[in-house]
């Protein structure tokens, strides 16, 4: 299995996400929207930043129980309630990827929504994976 990220150099230099990644090989894992519920199916308090966290942390866990890992995910969508404190709060958003994730990004796209499922949560993250 085959995962290449693509950032043309003729495209402004990516921060946090690659411009494309191409996919060879491996059995393709399609995740649910995760977003900041505790064990329980609680929201986690804390906000933003926390609420990220717990969600990216939620998708991996569903990616490790097809077998995957963080290195394998080719799709990223962040769904958030206010894109404006999404941006405000990058950087702390940007150090728990890596915390969790790594330095390896997938393609990615953050889209602003009304509200989510989860009426308490902020934001929610699905993915596309491929595991080898």
């Amino acid at each position: 299995m085959s995962l290449e990220r693509l950032n043309p150099a003729s495209l402004s230099p990516p921060r946090g996400f690659s411009h494309a990644v191409t996919v060879s090989g491996g059995r393709l894992v399609l995740l649910a929207g995760q977003t900041g519920l505790d064990g329980r199916g609680r929201v986690v308090p804390g906000g933003l930043a926390a609420q990220f966290e717990r969600a990216l942390a939620n998708l991996l866990t569903a990616l490790a129980a097809a077998g995957g890992e963080p290195s394998h995910l080719a799709r990223v969508t962040v769904y958030a309630t206010d894109v404006a404190a999404y941006r405000a709060c990058a950087a702390e958003l940007g150090a728990a990827w890596r915390r969790l994730a790594g330095r390896e990004y997938p393609a990615m796209a953050v889209i602003g929504v009304v509200r989510l499922w989860d009426e308490e949560a902020l934001v929610e993250l699905d993915g596309i994976a491929v595991v080898p």
